[in-house]
């Protein structure tokens, strides 16, 4: 289901949850490029700031768009913008819950902003921000 400008409401929220898993790591690392030792080397996440390896930041904030596009406010929304602060890292195993709550709605130019949080299992806030959409003229 799809939720249209004029059936979305302040306060509405959903969310999506994954535990990311080395493979998600090693694909993401071949589709963006992005190989930094500290997501693929053990030792180099051993002898950083992290401890451990670590996934990419990018990747976990993708879980935001899993719920925008297919649940708040769903398909056929466009992905405008988005704000992102990181704030903890995230390790191979650990269950990412990427929430939205739906914050301003501007009916005049059909346009919805969004906080977005991840919270990891430990409910601990991994990633905020506030994202910005167009969501489907009909649902």
């Amino acid at each position: 289901m799809s939720y249209t400008i004029e059936q979305l409401t302040l306060g509405q929220r959903a969310h999506f949850e994954k535990t990311i898993s080395e493979s998600d790591i090693q694909m993401f690392c071949g589709i963006s490029g992005d190989i930094n030792p500290v997501h693929v080397s053990q030792i180099a996440g051993e002898n950083s700031i992290f401890g451990s390896r670590v996934a990419h930041g990018i990747l976990v904030s993708g879980l935001t768009s899993a719920v925008l596009g297919m649940q708040l406010p769903g398909p056929g929304t466009i992905y405008l913008g988005q704000e992102l602060k990181f704030t903890a890292p995230v390790y191979i195993g650990d269950t990412i819950r990427a929430e939205v709550e739906v914050i301003e709605i501007n009916k005049d130019k059909n346009i919805v902003k969004l906080a977005t949080r991840s919270i990891n299992q430990n409910e601990k806030v991994v990633i905020h921000g506030v994202a910005t959409v167009m969501p489907p003229k009909h649902s």
